[in-house]
């Protein structure tokens, strides 16, 4: 069920964990048309800082994306902006935890600015950010 603008609280958080796996990273790649070597090709990624192949970082945000799309403020929501930092490497076999919270409402509006974060199953931060959000009420 999605919560009206008036229902959601600052503070409020939501989340959902997915595991990457190596068809993701390639049905990325084909979707969105980038086949950088170092997230399809084992035996260049193991020349690169990285030793291995990694997740497309916008394949990460994408987590983020449906946690606001799906969960909070969920639907009847635009995604107005996206600021982000990729701050580690996702690995295929991780499991990524997307986390969002609600920062601040503005009700003349109905936008809400939303601290956005995404760790691995270390506990270690691989992506963070804000997101402003206009919530439709239906």
């Amino acid at each position: 069920m999605s919560s009206t603008f008036d229902e959601i609280q600052i503070g409020q958080k939501a989340s959902l964990s997915k595991t990457i796996t190596e068809t993701d990273i390639y049905a990325f790649a084909g979707i969105t048309g980038d086949f950088n070597p170092v997230h399809v090709d084992a035996e260049f990624a193991k020349k690169t800082i990285f030793k291995e192949r990694i997740a497309h970082g916008l394949l990460t945000a994408g987590l983020i994306s449906a946690v606001l799309g799906t969960k909070l403020p969920g639907p009847n929501s635009i995604y107005l902006k996206q600021e982000l930092e990729f701050t580690a490497p996702v690995r295929i076999g991780d499991t990524i935890t997307a986390e969002v919270e609600v920062l601040e409402k503005k009700p003349e509006k109905k936008i809400l600015r939303l601290k956005t974060i995404a760790v691995n199953q270390k506990g270690d931060t691989v992506l963070r950010g804000e997101a402003l959000i206009k919530k439709i009420d239906s």
